[in-house]
Order: structure tokens, then sequence, then C-alpha cells
């Protein structure tokens, strides 16, 4: 038996010769059925089934006597103590270590623990034979406990395990006295004054409710009692409830997210930034310049930058551009959902939050043509962006340099400097010093990531793995996705032109694309270069050259269009003789010819009878008598008459 073992059989009962309990396994059997130690209530607490082969079943150390428990306790040392100093992982210990010894001091354990000692030193007299008086006696001198202090204790251990000991000897405390009661209404009232986003005070919110409670009648405990019933409320309420889902996400720990299994582009972020900096533009406007850049998440090097008067997305075509040309293409972006960079022009084809539907026939972005995966971070958490903390650097360091004294206007309304508005630092020095403090971001050394091992700058460790790494380069085609501005365009009827910027553009395979969406990739300063025609899938089809409008009397102009008219004709008239080898009439030759068929043999024939015959017959009769009397009567008159016959009647 180990010091874990707590359930005995009879037989094991006997074989420890006990005081009180009888030496054979029939005497404990006899004993167990007196005693009803096999009761329904206790069964898994006191008595439970035996495990193991031969059944019958086992009783736990408490259903014996006490002298018969310290005879087990002192033979098998107890690990009750040791193992609540030590924090002991035993399960059985760690279940019986709660409830009402949570809400002890650390001195109210300590004696509890005495008490504990002192009563197991008690049955282990007893146990080895010693009068229970003179047992008693002998510990009332020993510790300087009373007799009818022991008798107290001895009786609060009625129905606890040896290893609960110390929890019914524990001294009473105030945590474990009941609470005191308060009306449901009235301790609603106060939750419902206390826990607002407003955060009044809690003595604003007692008088508050001693207001209320006049009016209703309701008997309120005390202040002290009130305020002790608010704090013990858990903190995540009470911050959720006064400050906010913002603060409540930060008593949840962060999440602790490794690099070391990624490589160099194998997902890099972007986000822009505004600096607190005044700076004078060409033009002469005076503003905040903003940055969109793009970060290595890998190694944390910064790949590429763009600084405009706002975010656009120009600046983020042009920095991922920027960071393909150097460095490659990456397998995973990870972007803000601004609208800059939720645009069609630079993720179209994928889903985000202002654009719900994605149509077959918009065309691909930039990002997505090249084949990187793009994800959205989650709104309103930097966390989710390690390129904020890139920021953060560049905020309190850059922002701060010498040379823009004057022009920080600080990072909040609140923290404005005493010559904030004195200064505004031209664009071309302003440029000068980010360059610097770029290089410098990504060359410091001593970084302490785990990819940097507190060592290496990010650029070393970005270029180091980037050389055992294989990486997507874009080709010539694939340039100018993001060299170019995009729109998407459809080639008019009934040539194919395609208008656009005032104008016209023509490829001769825009014929077979009239009405069809297509993507037209252009240099906005380079309007009369051939446009990039693209299909919605970003697959390049053609380039189409500028049809410019020449002067009404340029008669070499008119020569020469019609020239290549001409010869546009001469060669669609080939390619249309090499598509058609047959004429016609040989096509119709080939028709099979219908035999002559001779008319159907007449088997039957059906004479007409019925009223419809007689019918027919008698107006013909009826028209004939007519026409009889009407000519007799125009010979009776002939002779006295003289008819006037119309113009051109011969009657």
């Amino acid at each position: 038996m180990n010091e874990a073992k707590r359930w005995f059989s009879a037989a094991e009962l006997a074989e420890l010769d006990l005081a009180g309990l009888p030496k054979t396994k029939a005497g404990v059997q006899h004993r167990s059925s007196a005693e009803d130690w096999q009761r329904a209530e206790w069964l898994g607490t006191k008595w439970r089934p035996r495990r193991g082969q031969g059944g019958g079943v086992e009783y736990h150390l408490s259903v014996l006597p006490a002298t018969a428990q310290a005879r087990v306790l002192a033979k098998y040392p107890d690990p009750a103590e040791a193992a609540l100093r030590a924090g002991h992982s035993d399960p059985f210990v760690r279940e019986r270590l709660q409830g009402a010894w949570k809400t002890l001091t650390t001195s109210q354990r300590d004696e509890a623990l005495r008490r504990a000692r002192i009563m197991r030193a008690l049955f282990t007299l007893i146990s080895q034979g010693q009068p229970r008086t003179l047992a008693f006696q002998a510990i009332k001198h020993a510790h300087g406990v009373s007799v009818q202090t022991l008798y107290n204790w001895e009786k609060r251990l009625d129905g606890l395990h040896h290893l609960e000991w110390h929890l019914g000897l524990a001294p009473a405390s105030r945590a474990s006295a009941q609470p005191v009661s308060i009306e449901r209404e009235a301790w609603d009232v106060l939750c419902g004054l206390y826990l607002r986003l407003e955060r009044p005070s809690f003595d604003a919110c007692l008088r508050k409710l001693k207001n209320i409670a006049a009016e209703k009648g309701w008997t309120l405990p005390s202040d002290r009692t009130l305020r002790r019933r608010i704090d013990a409320l858990p903190t995540a309420v009470k911050v959720k409830a006064r400050e906010g889902e913002d603060a409540l996400k930060k008593l949840y720990p962060a999440q602790q997210r490794s690099r070391e299994h990624m490589h160099p582009l194998h997902w890099v972020n972007a986000d822009g930034h505004k600096f607190d900096v005044f700076v004078k533009w060409d033009d002469g406007t005076i503003g905040r310049p903003m940055m969109v850049a793009f970060q290595d998440i890998y190694s944390g090097m910064m790949l590429s930058w763009r600084v405009d008067q706002t975010e656009n997305e120009e600046m983020v075509r042009l920095a991922y551009g920027d960071m393909v040309s150097l460095y490659g293409i990456p397998e995973h972006v990870l972007l803000d959902n601004g609208r800059a960079f939720a645009s069609k022009k630079i993720t179209g084809g994928v889903r985000n939050r202002y654009r719900f539907k994605v149509r077959p026939e918009d065309a691909l972005g930039v990002i997505t043509a090249c084949g990187s995966e793009v994800h959205w971070a989650t709104p309103y958490a930097g966390q989710s962006k390690p390129i904020e903390r890139m920021f953060r650097d560049f905020a309190t360091d850059f922002a701060k340099h010498p040379a823009f004294a004057g022009a920080y206007v600080g990072n909040n309304p609140l923290a404005k400097p005493e010559n904030y508005g004195s200064k505004a630092v031209p664009i071309d020095v302003f440029m000068k010093l980010l360059l610097v403090a770029v290089a410098e971001h990504n060359n410091r050394e001593g970084r302490r990531s785990k990819v940097c091992g507190g060592i290496k700058s990010f650029r070393q460790a970005f270029e180091d793995a980037l050389a055992t790494t294989p990486i997507r380069r874009a080709g010539e085609k694939q340039e100018k996705l993001w060299l170019l501005a995009a729109e998407n365009i459809r080639p008019r009827k009934p040539d194919g032109a395609i208008h656009l910027m005032g104008n016209r553009y023509w490829h001769k395979k825009l014929r077979d694309w009239v009405g069809q969406t297509l993507v037209a990739r252009f240099d906005p300063q380079a309007l009369h270069e051939p446009l990039a025609i693209y299909l919605p899938n970003g697959r390049h089809l053609l380039d189409a050259e500028v049809v410019e409008a020449v002067g009404f009397d340029n008669v070499e102009a008119a020569k020469k269009h019609a020239r290549d008219r001409r010869a546009w004709m001469r060669a669609t008239a080939e390619a249309e003789a090499l598509e058609k080898r047959l004429s016609i009439k040989d096509i119709a030759e080939m028709l099979p010819h219908m035999p002559e068929m001779p008319p159907p043999e007449r088997k039957l024939i059906r004479p007409v009878f019925g009223a419809a015959a007689v019918r027919a017959e008698r107006e013909d009769v009826q028209a004939d008598a007519e026409i009889e009397v009407l000519a007799a009567i125009r010979r009776m008159t002939a002779g006295r008459l003289h008819v006037v016959q119309p113009e051109g009647d011969d009657d």
C-alpha cells in the first residue's frame, strides 16, 4: 500500500490489525453489516464496488473509528500538509482544496494546519493503546490546548476525510459568514447606476440609490457593505460596462505569433501612416505627408514606400510595384481595410468590406493579377498588423528629428508643442531625411526579434534567408500592371476603336471584342503611347496604337489613310480567300438533287351533297332571273325615254 491508497477491502482491513476492528475478514464483514457501512447515500464516497478480479466492495478510510484512522495515518504518513505548502498536483488533494479554504488568509491557513497536526498526534496516541483520557491530557500539556477545545475539534471532524481535517478546523472568518442580504430591486438600481460608460463615482450612485430607496421603502445595508459588493464584481464586467469593449480586449492576453517558420516574402503587410510633421509641397500648400509602406513580416524589413499628400490607390500600386521589382512577388499580402487598398485597381477580384459582390467582368487588381493571396486585417485592431510597430518608431523618432523643430505637430490635438505651426519643412528636405531614416531602420543591428536573435539587423535577416529561398519574379508584361494606370473599356462599334481620355486607339483584333469588357493600362503622362489591353483575368491581349486626328485639308494624311485602308481591305480579302476555298456554286452542286415525285393516285371521289349544294344552286337560278327582268324593262322603255349614257359606258 502507498500513501495515495485510501480504499480497503474487508480482507485488507483485517490484515492491518487496527485497534477497535476485528482481525478476520468475516469479522470485518459482520461489523460492516452491523454498522451499515454500505448505505445508499454513501456510495462513491465511503464505499464502492471493488475493481479487479474477484469483485466485492471497498471501504473508505473515513468509515473507520477515529482510533483506527489515526493508526493508519501514523503508519502511512499524510502528505496533505506538504501538498498544501508546495502546491501538490495530486488530483485527490487538489479537489479537496476548494470552497471555504480559498477565502482564508495565510495566517488562518497556518492555524488550520496546526490544529490538524495536533489532532493527528492525538489519534496517534489513541491508536497506540493510550486511554483516551490520558491521550487528551498528554496533548493538552504538549501543545497548550485545553481538553474542551480538543473535544470541540473532534466534533468538527465528524464526516470529514483526514485530508480535509484542516478545512474543518479552520478558524471562523468573515468570508465564511453569511453575506448581508440586499433587496434585489435595490441591487439592480445600484448596478444600473454604477455600471455605465459615463463612469460615475460610487458615492454619487449611492446617493441616488438612497433617494430611490426612501420612496420605495427599501432597507439598505451599510455603505461599506454596498461598496464591498460592487468591488467584488468581476473586473472584466466592470471594465466592459464602464470603459467599453476596447478596454475589455486589453484584459485578454495577446496572442503570440511566431515567425520562425516563415521565409522572406512569405507574408508582407501594408498600411498607411500620416506623419506628425508639416511639410510644404511644391505647389505651396502645407500639410502632413502620408506614407504607404510594405513590410516583410518574417524579418521586419521595410521593402518599399511612397509618399503623397493623401492616401490613394496610385501610391499603393507604385509601392507594390517597387517591392516586386526589387525583391519579387510575395505569396501572401496582409492589407489594411482602407479604400485605397480595397479598390478594384489594387485588389479587384477579391471580396472586401466595401465591395461584397465580385462580378466576373471586373478586372483583376494589381496584387491579384500578380498571384499574391490577399488577406484583410481586422478593422481597428492595430495589433493584427506588425507594420504598426514600425510606424510607432517613425512617429516617436523620425517625426521629432531636429530638422523638424517647429514643424512637429504632436501625435494628438492635446499634445501640441509650444512652437506648433511655426514652420513647414520643404518636401525635398523631408524626403531626403526620410530616405536616411528608412535605411537606418532596416540596417540597425541588435534587433531583439527571434529571427534576428539580438544580433542581426532586419536587412541582414532578410538577405540571409533570401539567399536560400525561391522567389517568384515578375516578367515584363507583369510590370505594366503596376507601372500603368488601369481603366475598364469596351471597344465601340463598328470598327472596335477605344475612346479614352479624348483619344482614339485601335487595333485590328479589337473588332472581335466589340461590346466586351477589357482593361486598358496606360501611362497618364504619355497618352500618345500604345494602350496595353488586358483581358479581365489579367492576360495581356494586345497593344492598341493611338489614332490621331489630322487637319481637314491635309491631303497627304488623307492619301496615307486611304492607302492603309486599301491595304487592310486587301489583307482581309486574302484572309477571306484562305477561309473560303469553295465557291457557293461548288457547294450548291454538292447538295443532293430531289427526285421528281408522281402525283398521288385518286382512289376515292367525294360528291358534293347537302344543304350547301342546294343553296348554291338556288342562288344561281335567282341571279339569272333578275338579269332577264332588267333586260325586259330596258326594252320596254327604250322608245319612250331618252337615256343619257355615262361616258365610257358602252351599254
